[in-house]
């Protein structure tokens, strides 16, 4: 196992993923309450991935990571999105909730061997361009520390004179990002995620983001060429969606290059095996009830079930969940319940939400989906051969 200390653990989507790639959290710390609660509540109903885990409820800047860092091998988490999200005010280091300084403060306490952070594709927005290099190079050198008499842009100026120097004794890591679409790993959503890696510099690392095991392609190919989609969901030929032999001869000719991979996951696939909740006989799913009144407009139709799923969000405007919907093959349009919503988002079932409707949707809106997390940690795991 690779010894891992969670920060900004939110609910635990990053974690269960990691965890089932092989890394044991000595400690997941989370400010919000409700998020604590539930992994406390699945931890008190036995499910087996978290019954070890110590969740500590507390603001990450009053936490003494060196009182709890000791042997932890990596450092994971997702710092709020809300500084940096598409949807929200976008106020980067001017916004309170901006974490990445305790991210780098814990990196710069323990100094791990590596380190794992996830944010919102709107982290690499051109108005974020050079707040971003600034993380970056926080995270290369967390002992360039900045002093109360310096802005972040004059301590951006001593990391880069640092950085452009040959003057480097103290600890370094290097650092690599990429913005991955978390569909391109078997997530059946459109979910698209900035991925921060770094490895303390005396460790020989060598590592690369894993491949990508799914594609829309192959998505295309088993709907349109081959049938084989249709047939796994037994939808009728006067049911199935149809495309030009312009299209068809596209998707021929990218195989003609590329080898197969698995397909993108729809909305279908993800749900199968889900009763209507509609009918009332969702009772043998927990957190699956029918909830009504969802309103289309422009912008703001649904998923539709042939598809990955657009992005599950949080709710940045009005009722968290508000935008996550379907829409149904008989046209009609409803909100997910909190399991499809969950599934979506590749949470087990026995995987509990146990909040309202709202909350619950929020916890699962701000999480990383477990399959996203899986697919990074497998492939450092595997790189490093077990031996961290």
């Amino acid at each position: 196992m690779i010894r891992s200390l969670e920060l900004f653990c939110g609910t635990g989507g990053l974690a269960l993923g990691l965890h089932q790639a092989g890394f044991e959290p000595t400690a997941l710390i989370e400010w919000d309450k409700d998020s604590c609660d539930n992994i406390k509540y699945n931890i008190a109903n036995g499910f087996a991935d978290v019954k070890k885990w110590n969740v500590i409820q507390e603001d990450a800047r009053l936490v003494n990571y060196q009182s709890i860092g000791n042997g932890v091998q990596f450092i994971t988490g997702g710092p709020p999105c809300q500084p940096f999200s598409l949807g929200g005010k976008h106020m980067a280091h001017s916004d309170r909730r901006d974490m990445f300084p305790e991210a780098v403060r814990a990196v710069r306490e323990i100094r791990p061997i590596g380190f794992i952070f996830e944010n919102v594709k709107g982290l690499l927005r051109k108005s974020f361009s050079k707040y971003f290099n600034y993380i970056i190079l926080q995270l290369t050198y967390p002992d360039i520390v900045k002093t109360n008499d310096m802005d972040w842009e004059k301590h951006l100026s001593v990391l880069e004179q640092h950085h452009t120097s040959t003057n480097h004794s103290q600890v370094e890591y290097n650092v690599v990002f990429r913005l991955l679409n978390a569909a391109d790993y078997g997530v059946p959503q459109i979910r698209q995620r900035v991925i921060i890696v770094g490895f303390r510099k005396d460790i020989p690392a060598e590592w690369s983001f894993p491949i990508a095991t799914h594609s829309k392609e192959d998505l295309l190919y088993d709907k349109y060429i081959s049938g084989k989609y249709w047939e796994e969901h037994k939808i009728s030929h006067n049911n199935r969606d149809e495309i030009s032999s312009t299209e068809k001869d596209r998707i021929l000719r990218y195989f003609k290059e590329r080898p197969h991979k698995l397909r993108w996951q729809s909305v279908r696939d993800a749900l199968s095996g889900l009763p209507d909740p509609s009918l009332g006989n969702a009772n043998n799913f927990f957190n699956h009830d029918f909830r009504g009144g969802a309103k289309t407009y422009i912008g703001h139709s649904g998923s539709t079930m042939d598809e990955p799923s657009k992005t599950i969000k949080a709710g940045a405007h009005g009722v968290p969940g508000g935008e996550n919907m379907i829409r149904l093959d008989n046209g009609t349009t409803r909100y997910y319940t909190v399991r499809e919503s969950a599934r979506i988002q590749t949470f087990p079932d026995d995987y509990k939400f146990c909040s309202s409707w709202t909350e619950s949707m929020r916890q699962i809106g701000n999480a990383v989906p477990v399959k996203l997390a899986k697919a990074i940690g497998n492939s450092i795991n595997r790189h490093f051969g077990g031996v961290l």
